[in-house]
Parts: C-alpha cells; sequence; structure tokens
C-alpha cells in the first residue's frame, strides 16, 4: 500500500496566502539558519527583468514597436500571474515539508517541465484561434471567472491538502516512502526503487502550473494573438521563477492588495477579450497602461496599508 509523507499542517487556499506566509517565514527565521539564504536574491531577480528586458527591447528593434508593447504587456501579465501562483508553491513546500536545499531543486525541475508544457498548450491554443474565433469567447470567460473567484475568496477557509485534488491525483499516481533521501527523487526501500516525497512535491507543482496555466496563456493571448510573443513572454516569466520565489516567500506576502490588483487584471483582460470579438478594439498601449496601472496600484496601495498598520502598532 502506498505510504504517504506524515504531514500534520493543513495550508490555506490561494485567499489567505499571505497570512499563511508570514507565519512560515516568521518560523523559519527563529527555527533554521539557512534562512538568511533564501531571503530574495536581488541581483539575481534584477538579472533576469534585465534580460527580459532587453528581449522586448530586441523584439522593438526586429519587430517593430507594436510587438513589443504586447511583449512587455504578455511579460506583465505572466509576471504578477506567477507571483500569485509562487504563494501556493510555497504552501505546498509547507505541507510536504520540503528542506530548504530541496526547494530550489524541485523549483529547477518544475520550470523545465512548464517550459515544455506552456509550448504544447500556447501551440494548441493558437491552432484553436486560427480555426475557430469564438474559442476566443471560451478565454474570456476562464479570466472572468477566475477573476471573480479570486475576489470573492474567502481569506478564513482552510484546505486540508491531503483532500485536495491535485496532491489526491499525483498520490494516485506511484508509491512514495514515507521519509526524504536528501536531495533525490528516488530510494530504496526494502530494496525496491520508491519515489521519495520530492518527487510527489515536484509532480503537485508541475499538474498546479498546468492548472495555473489555464488561467495565464488566454490572458498573454487577451493582448497578442502572436504564438512567438505569448511563448517569449511566458518564458522569461518563468525563468525568473526560480529566484523570484525566495524574494516573493519573503517580502510578497506583505503586499494584501496584489491578489486584488491580479484579478482586476483577469477581469480587463476577459472584457477585453470579448470587446475585441465583438469589434471593439482595445489598443495595446492603452492593455499596457491599464495593467501597469493596477498592478502598481495595487502594490501602493498595500505598502500604505503596511506603513499604517506599522504605524497603529508603534
Amino acid at each position: 500500500q502506498q505510504q504517504q509523507p506524515q504531514q500534520q499542517q493543513q495550508p490555506q487556499q490561494r485567499g489567505s496566502c499571505a497570512a499563511r506566509l508570514r507565519a512560515i517565514n516568521s518560523s523559519l527565521d527563529e527555527t533554521d539558519p539557512e534562512t538568511p539564504e533564501q531571503v530574495g536574491d536581488l541581483k539575481e531577480v534584477a538579472a533576469w527583468v534585465g534580460a527580459a528586458t532587453l528581449f522586448g527591447l530586441g523584439i522593438g528593434a526586429t519587430m517593430g514597436s507594436n510587438a513589443a508593447e504586447e511583449y512587455f504587456a504578455g511579460y506583465l501579465l505572466e509576471q504578477s500571474l506567477s507571483v500569485d501562483n509562487l504563494f501556493v508553491f510555497v504552501l505546498v513546500f509547507d505541507y510536504f515539508q520540503v528542506p530548504l536545499k530541496s526547494q530550489q531543486r524541485v523549483l529547477s525541475y518544475g520550470i523545465g517541465g512548464a517550459m515544455v508544457m506552456r509550448a504544447v498548450m500556447i501551440v494548441a491554443g493558437y491552432e484553436a484561434i486560427e480555426n475557430y474565433k469564438p474559442i476566443l469567447l471560451v478565454f474570456a470567460g476562464i479570466l472572468i471567472f477566475s477573476s471573480y473567484k479570486l475576489i470573492t475568496s474567502d481569506e478564513e477557509e482552510d484546505e486540508d491538502m491531503s483532500e485536495n485534488a491535485i496532491v489526491k491525483f499525483c498520490s494516485g499516481l506511484f508509491a512514495v516512502s514515507p521519509d526524504y533521501d536528501g536531495d533525490k527523487f528516488f530510494t530504496l526501500v526494502e530494496g525496491v526503487k520508491t519515489a521519495t516525497p520530492l518527487l510527489l512535491c515536484l509532480c503537485v507543482i508541475e499538474v498546479s502550473d498546468v492548472v495555473f496555466a489555464v488561467d495565464s496563456i488566454p490572458a498573454v493571448f487577451g493582448v497578442t494573438k502572436d504564438p512567438f510573443i505569448v511563448y517569449s513572454s511566458n518564458i522569461f516569466a518563468i525563468l525568473g521563477l526560480r529566484s523570484l520565489y525566495a524574494f516573493v516567500a519573503t517580502l510578497v506576502a506583505e503586499l494584501e492588495y496584489l491578489q486584488t490588483a491580479v484579478a482586476a487584471v483577469l477581469g480587463f483582460v476577459g472584457v477585453k477579450m470579448v470587446a475585441d470579438f465583438g469589434g471593439l478594439h482595445v489598443s495595446t498601449e492603452a492593455s499596457l497602461a491599464v495593467v501597469v496601472g493596477m498592478l502598481g496600484a495595487g502594490v501602493a496601495l498595500s505598502l500604505v496599508k503596511k506603513d499604517d498598520d506599522g504605524g497603529e502598532t508603534e
């Protein structure tokens, strides 16, 4: 019979991720001497953002300013959605009690798998749009529904991760040893090669990313139909996830209104897709301005709220 890693924690859903992350970070800071090394490497984050920016400038030089605007709009969309998704990844690592040194290994493999799966999904999405235009309305519906779910999510609602559909699906794929074996994905149990909880965690991350892509890929198709720009903006956002993860885990948990801003962006893009289908075109410049404005407002309001809360406690 398959053995599951022993877990006592019941992490919350995305709506209460920020509070849960603060608790996780506080615990790590007090108990794990390696935590300072995990505080976001801002230089690495800046390097990936810089590389994405240079690529966008290259698109502008070779394909024109409109293509560059589409790329940057897609990149910002994917990056903002990735930040929200990383909240969930942190909770998955916490649930499986993944050692800090092994988390980066899981992220690296997860990013590689995500790059392949995104390519498949983007090609499928492009072919669907080219052959059946009304599929855009389906994409728009997905985005608007996702926006609604994010805004109305109950921050007090708890979820037993052992009952999570993705965890249950992955748990049924293979037998899992009760204990970790360093950063190995397989170990020997009574002479039989068996998956470790680390592989189960990787499987959950990979399947979760496919689910997340159901939001993010239609969102980018909402600003451009060029599959090269859709894929390149996705890939540059994904490539920065490994370094962004530590940054998110320590700082972004404090951005209380970021999730609301992401929900507003999803809703805007969904409505834009409906309008485009009906013949009312929203320019790429306007779309980029709205996306930047919404995300910037979410961050700014969060920082103001944090300062106000800090002043009240002093």
